[in-house]
């Protein structure tokens, strides 16, 4: 049976096992699934779904570790037309329940790592809740899938926003079909591509769907650090390493030396800002492949592009849009994006979604230049939010937890750039009358167990009073963020 619309996720990857079904599509360590075996465990998974009363636009919850038993949920999600909502695996019980909430799931599902906290969260949001997979009988017909559309919402990934509160960006399979079909084509055949990031990260997932198109595999990881990245490359002669810039430094000071890495040929970057010096230390380590530099978000994906070509021609610059990519400065600087596979909206919220999508047009949130050549520099943040390291963080959620710690009167959050991670979570303190100022590790202490550690201030400030403006007595993050970059980061 065929798919109603051929640029459907569910018929990708049918189409993979049908063309290439002993090809291995996906690994973790010592585990590995054919293109075969995930269409089978998919089969089999969703009839145990739609047991449980799954079925199409149902939203499914999923929170726990890198797991191939993830790739699987996944794949069944889609064969079913129910919507796949990874929860944050770093984060607190505390953090992710009001996102749980927030999605109104028909089905929590978990990994062994988070059998007990998931089983807490279900308790406290009334989510149901199904400790195992669930598996429906071997015997079963794979499911009647004539009914689906490409147009129909396929994941939804949740993100901070500049007031804290979680948004979902809705994403279609023709959304996901085309961001990745791009990266099949331009990518090599090789052995596949290596994996950093985490799979409830929108990246994990489209560098495995853009795998997945080319027939090629998936090599996660569960941990990212130099080494594990460097011998899962080695093991499986993978022709492509993706990795942050901070990550990359990591890389390059642990040293890539002692490691057979002449199969890889993409050593690629992005998310956050990419220093020129971080690009020759790649080049310098790896000199018989190519790099390139992304540019995108959850609700844009990977719009714009650096080749291998420009990256020390064009320093500072993130590219020039990717085929299918329209991208314009509005009147105010800030970059805008319009393609065939821009997010549906934030999901349950209207305002958000006419905020960011305007007359078919994604606005970034990021102020940008071009220069003589239509090349795109990234010079700064229209909004609150901070990105860093990947990772986008709202301010007011960091602040809400600073602000109960007993020493601290009136905090505000804000994020400065940096070489390393694009941006850092800077806390500017003013302290209670009598108290001693909590130095770095003190504030860290004091988040640790209510936020990921990803939202832990890196910066700490202290400061006899905020700066307001006069009229409303807002916070002037934009000045705090001068003065702080007016000032030698500490050692």
């Amino acid at each position: 049976m065929r798919y109603c619309g051929v640029l459907h996720i569910a018929e990708m990857l049918a189409n993979a096992a049908r063309v290439a079904p002993d090809s291995v599509a996906a690994t973790l360590d010592d585990e590995a699934l054919t293109f075969a075996e995930i269409d089978d465990r998919a089969d089999r998974i969703a009839n145990g779904l739609r047991g449980l009363w799954v079925g199409r636009g149902d939203r499914v919850l999923w929170w726990g570790d890198t797991t191939l038993d993830a790739v699987a949920v996944f794949a069944a999600l889609s064969k079913i037309g129910a919507v796949f909502a990874p929860l944050n695996a770093r984060a607190s019980v505390d953090e992710v329940a009001p996102v749980a909430a927030y999605a109104r799931p028909r089905l929590l599902l978990c990994a062994p790592s988070h059998l007990d906290a998931a089983g807490e969260l279900a308790a406290r949001v009334e989510v149901p809740f199904s400790p195992e997979v669930p598996i429906g009988d071997e015997s079963a017909s794979a499911p009647d899938v004539s009914e689906l559309d490409e147009r129909d919402p396929h994941v939804i990934f949740f993100t901070s926003g500049s007031t804290g509160r979680p948004k979902g960006v809705v994403l279609s399979h023709r959304a996901n079909w085309l961001r990745t079909y791009v990266g099949a084509t331009t990518t090599p055949g090789g052995a596949g591509t290596v994996c950093m990031f985490p799979l409830f990260h929108m990246a994990g997932w489209t560098i495995a769907m853009g795998a997945w198109q080319g027939r090629r595999a998936v090599h996660f990881v569960r941990v990212p650090d130099a080494e594990t990245l460097l011998r899962t490359t080695e093991r499986h002669r993978a022709s492509r390493l993706y990795c942050i810039p901070a990550v990359w430094s990591r890389i390059l000071e642990h040293g890539v030396e002692g490691f057979d890495l002449s199969a890889l040929e993409e050593a690629d970057t992005g998310t956050s800002a990419t220093p020129p010096e971080l690009l020759r230390a790649i080049k310098d380590a790896l000199p018989h492949t190519r790099t390139r530099v992304f540019y995108g978000s959850t609700e844009a994906g990977p719009g714009v592009q650096l080749g291998d070509g420009d990256l020390f021609r064009k320093p500072g610059s993130v590219g020039v849009a990717q085929p299918g990519v329209e991208v314009q400065l509005d009147e105010s600087g800030e970059v805008v994006m319009r393609s065939a596979f821009l997010m549906d909206g934030y999901f349950d919220d209207d305002a958000a979604t006419a905020e960011a999508l305007r007359d078919g047009w994604y606005h970034t949130g990021d102020l940008g230049a071009f220069d003589d050549e239509g090349y795109l520099a990234i010079v700064g943040r229209a909004r609150d939010v901070i990105r860093t390291g990947g990772e986008s963080v709202g301010p007011p959620e960091v602040e809400q937890v600073l602000g109960a710690h007993p020493a601290i009167a009136e905090v505000a959050v804000v994020g400065v750039p940096d070489v390393q991670w694009g941006e850092v979570v800077a806390a500017v303190i003013v302290v209670r009358k009598g108290e001693n100022p909590p130095d770095l590790d003190a504030l860290r202490a004091f988040c640790t167990g209510q936020l990921s550690p990803f939202k832990h201030p890196r910066r700490v400030a202290v400061v006899e009073s905020l700066p307001r403006t006069a009229a409303t007595g807002q916070v002037q993050r934009t000045l705090i963020v001068e003065r702080l970059q007016s000032q030698p980061p500490p050692h």
